[in-house]
């Protein structure tokens, strides 16, 4: 199975992990994914700080 990967250092969608891993994002399932990776990590970012704000609420 091809996995993708989103170069943040580029830009660029890469098709298996072609660069260091320090300057790439993934695995994707599809290359759509791959070239949604900014939106997708700002989204899960965004999930994780609610999730974490509301742990502190019930602590």
């Amino acid at each position: 199975m091809t996995q993708w990967w989103y170069n943040h250092k580029t830009g660029e969608v890469e098709e298996g992990p072609q660069s260091l891993g320090v300057d790439r994002d993934g695995p994707f399932d599809t290359r759509e994914q791959a070239e949604r990776a900014p939106q997708i990590i700002a989204e899960r970012a965004q999930k994780w700080a609610k999730d974490e704000a509301d742990d502190w609420k019930k602590s």
